[in-house]
């Protein structure tokens, strides 16, 4: 659940709450306890960090956020810029490759005040500050599986669940009243330390995701592709794979690794992921063949992949729900739609995406569905259950002025 929804406010939870020290440590004690000692368990077992990085809140020492200092005083277009250089020199994309265009809607750098500019600086360093925190403390555990002899015991998968977080808290409808009731703030000074509550926006989300479109809750790459980074014995070091590949891939690629052929698991579900470990190894070229259709979908924001082609649709507020193709190898920007110039190509990942709809029963959603409106009125309904009494009270407090400031008004006639 969202942090800001918890019955505890700041000042009731240990200073470290949202770190990754907190729960490196928190990792390091429960493998120290007698009974779960890797060294004496006879089965390969995983142990799971589900790090704040770099979710909402966004929140960092500051001294690994003031390594950050500068970096980001030029603005969202030029690290969009620079990531899109970036990502060709690494290979990542091909050379050449053309960027996304960021969303109409974005603001130009230029076009903000200096106190706004100062505000999404701080934003992005503290941004930057929590992931340097993260891999810090993951070098912690590294260190201190070493000196406990498991290191080389040890596989490593690094992946994220989405693209860039886009939510602009400051901006939300109703967030000055929580600021004023939960303890939280949005002061550009202890921006990132305990208390505080910010996020870095999306154009901040956008250049991130850059070279690709849009950011997290979307089905353009933006919103979905993020890294996988897997380590540990057996496996190439330093090497990149070009491959697609699946977050349901994961647990079949280390059951692999360690030996375990069973494809289901014990309340019965079908694993249906795909083994990595031929394209990790570089004994195949890829996981899915050409004839493979790979779909997706959340709140109506849907994709479908077969080869090289991508089918995508995203949803309003940042998309119009009109069904776009595209060469995603070629064009990971998705900037070239080639649906109109290949027409049975769309209609067969139509179909094949209908059919994945059908066998996962994914419905459509209603016509002139929002997905902020939803959560607008789902946050709405929270506040409500969480906060009734003390929004009735307010209400009550401003009828009352309100009726004396009419009153007065009246008197002085």
């Amino acid at each position: 659940s969202a942090p800001w929804f918890e019955d505890d406010h700041p000042a009731s939870l240990p200073e470290d709450f949202y770190s990754s020290q907190f729960i490196v440590d928190k990792m390091i004690a429960y493998l120290s306890e007698d009974e779960k000692k890797p060294q004496q368990r006879d089965k390969p077992f995983l142990a799971y960090l589900a790090f704040q990085a770099i979710h909402i809140p966004i929140q960092a020492p500051r001294e690994f956020t003031e390594n950050y200092t500068g970096v980001y005083d030029s603005g969202w277009h030029v690290l969009r810029e620079a990531r899109w250089h970036k990502a060709q020199a690494l290979g990542i994309i091909p050379k050449g490759a053309a960027m996304a265009a960021m969303y109409e809607g974005h603001r130009p750098w230029d076009t903000l005040s200096e106190d706004e500019r100062r505000y999404y600086t701080k934003a992005m360093m503290v941004n930057a500050g929590m992931l340097e925190a993260m891999d810090y403390h993951i070098g912690r555990l590294i260190s201190w599986l070493q000196s406990q002899g498991e290191l080389e015991n040890t596989v490593f998968v690094v992946t994220s669940d989405n693209g860039p977080e886009h939510n602009d808290i400051i901006n939300s409808p109703g967030m000055a009243f929580y600021y004023l009731i939960s303890g939280y703030n949005a002061d550009i000074e202890t921006m990132g330390e305990k208390g505080s509550l910010v996020s870095i926006g999306p154009e901040w989300a956008s250049a991130a995701a850059s070279p690709n479109k849009l950011f997290k809750f979307y089905s353009s790459d933006g919103g979905i592709r993020v890294p996988l980074i897997i380590s540990g014995a057996g496996i190439p070091h330093g090497e990149t794979r070009s491959s697609f590949a699946m977050v349901t891939d994961i647990v079949p690629t280390l059951a692999e690794i360690v030996g375990v052929t069973e494809r289901t698991s014990r309340d019965d579900t079908v694993i249906t992921g795909r083994s990595l470990l031929p394209v990790i190894l570089n004994n195949a070229d890829f996981t899915y063949g050409p004839n493979d259709a790979i779909g997706m979908e959340v709140s109506g924001n849907a994709a479908l992949f077969k080869g090289s082609y991508k089918l995508v649709r995203d949803m309003p507020p940042h998309g119009d729900g009109v069904w776009r193709l595209f060469d995603i190898q070629q064009d990971p920007g998705e900037t070239r739609d080639l649906a109109a110039d290949k027409p049975e190509l769309l209609d067969e990942l139509l179909d094949d995406y209908q059919a994945y709809a059908t066998d996962h029963g994914v419905q459509e959603m209603p016509e002139a569905y929002d997905s902020v409106k939803q959560i607008f009125i789902n946050t709405a309904r929270v506040y409500i259950k969480a906060y009734g009494s003390q929004l009735l009270l307010a209400g009550i407090i401003l009828l009352f002025l309100l009726a004396g400031f009419v009153w007065r008004i009246r008197r002085s006639r």
